[in-house]
């Protein structure tokens, strides 16, 4: 008897009824004939309502909802959410699904309504955007089954509670892939030319000719043929990139509900992505009191997926920054030349001359490029219309702000610091960019 009082819920459809026949009920206490008629409806109302709820109960499955949830989540984009629904009972089912989300969402009401015939299966698809890393924590699926009286209610409790964890952007890597690696990243007029180095690959031993590097004879060949042979070496192709995250203060802004640190972290995976398909080796590291999460740089098989894991366990309290810290580590640690794609923020010349010592200090030994953030919200500002002294203050300021970003841009460039100035939902693909304009410079 629990059990059925717990399922079963009245409609609003009775309600009306009732109170109709109450109205009906003090009318006739002025014509006699109203009453006798009221009380007529008021039995053949309970008398429906009682066989509303036989039918309803006297099916344990009246109805089943399949939930689909993908292997896991990918922050910042829309993941594909799957109900499959199935009408059991032998009449239309009017019904109504209420899924518990994850609390993240901060939805409790979020429903479907709709009716089947007898047997009838309907897919609902649904799309969910998360926007922080983490556990989400799917619970039951409740359903609201009805006979075409809509008098009466059975709540079925459908799905297991499901677990999930949420990863950075990983639906978009196959986009930017392609992007990466389609015919418009080609400059036109342009010719590819082979650069003979002096790294540890070897190309082919051949005869010396004139202008070759005397360093590079091979005297055991030169002895075996008789004439001057030297070795020859090209470029290494496979050079080490190295993502650094700054989990700082200054990244703890948020833009589209997004943290510029996840902004970040999700830039992290698609390049890394992009740098192994190239044939270079991607490493990271992350750092604000101290340097943690530290992958060397490689190429191999697993290298994406220990990208992928170190990721998504990042976690800070957002305290301030060590660049000193940074320097130390990658001196120690770092010592072959690399490209280090430091993600970090600077909203001020005077912040940034605060560390610019050590960036100066890390751009010595190895290529640097400084990849910071412009603030979308002063463009509101700068374009919207001043109609107070108070307003033209306001845009005054953030003009300033985003004349102090250009500053720090020619500031980088005259230690020659490589540096992306971009708005964070362009991240991604600016950043990706900018290291294919570097590698087909030759610059690392």
């Amino acid at each position: 008897m629990k059990k059925l009082y717990s399922a079963l819920f009245l409609n609003h459809r009775f309600f009306y009824i009732l109170a109709g026949i109450a109205v009906l009920f003090v009318v006739g206490f002025f014509v006699p004939i109203v009453f006798y008629i009221s009380k007529i409806l008021l039995f053949i109302l309970s008398l429906l309502v009682l066989v509303d709820i036989f039918i309803l109960f006297n099916k344990t499955h009246g109805i089943t909802v399949e939930r689909v949830l993908p292997e896991r989540l990918s922050n910042g984009d829309e993941n594909k959410i799957t109900l499959h629904t199935e009408n059991k009972y032998a009449f239309l089912s009017h019904i109504s699904i209420i899924e518990e989300l994850p609390f993240q969402f901060q939805k409790r009401d979020f429903s479907f309504n709709l009716t089947l015939q007898t047997k009838e299966r309907k897919t609902i698809h649904y799309n969910l955007k998360p926007t922080q890393r983490g556990l989400y924590n799917f619970g039951h699926i409740n359903a609201y089954a009805s006979t075409p009286l809509q008098l009466a209610t059975k709540k079925y409790i459908l799905g297991e509670e499901k677990e999930l964890k949420c990863y950075p952007s990983f639906l978009k890597l196959r986009a930017f892939s392609f992007k990466a690696f389609t015919d418009a990243t080609i400059s036109y007029g342009s010719k590819k030319v082979r650069r003979i180095g002096h790294s540890l690959e070897f190309e082919q031993i051949k005869e010396y000719v004139s202008g070759d590097d005397i360093r590079t004879l091979n005297w055991k060949a030169t002895a075996k043929r008789n004439q001057l042979m030297i070795n020859q070496y090209v470029e290494e192709k496979s050079q080490p990139v190295y993502s650094v995250i700054d989990k700082g203060r200054a990244m703890q802004m948020h833009f589209n509900n997004i943290s510029l640190l996840d902004y970040a972290v999700n830039s992290t995976l698609a390049i890394s992505d992009v740098i192994l398909r190239k044939q270079d080796k991607a490493g990271m590291l992350t750092f604000s009191k101290h340097v943690e999460d530290i992958i060397v740089a490689e190429q191999r098989n697993s290298q994406m997926h220990l990208i992928s894991e170190a990721l998504y366990n990042i976690k800070t309290d957002f305290s301030e920054s060590d660049f000193s810290s940074l320097y130390a580590v990658v001196k120690r640690k770092i010592t072959n030349r690399s490209l280090f794609i430091l993600y970090t923020n600077f909203e001020t010349i005077d912040g940034l001359n605060r560390q610019l010592p050590y960036l100066r200090a890390l751009a010595k030994n190895h290529l640097l490029l400084v990849v910071f953030f412009k603030n979308t919200e002063l463009n509101v500002l700068i374009n919207s219309k001043s109609e107070h002294i108070q307003d033209v203050y306001d845009t005054i300021i953030a003009e300033k702000f985003m004349h102090e970003k250009k500053r720090i841009v020619k500031a980088l460039q005259k230690y020659g610091i490589q540096s992306v100035l971009t708005e964070p939902q362009n991240l991604t693909g600016d950043t990706i960019n900018k290291y294919l304009e570097l590698k087909s410079r030759g610059l690392f």
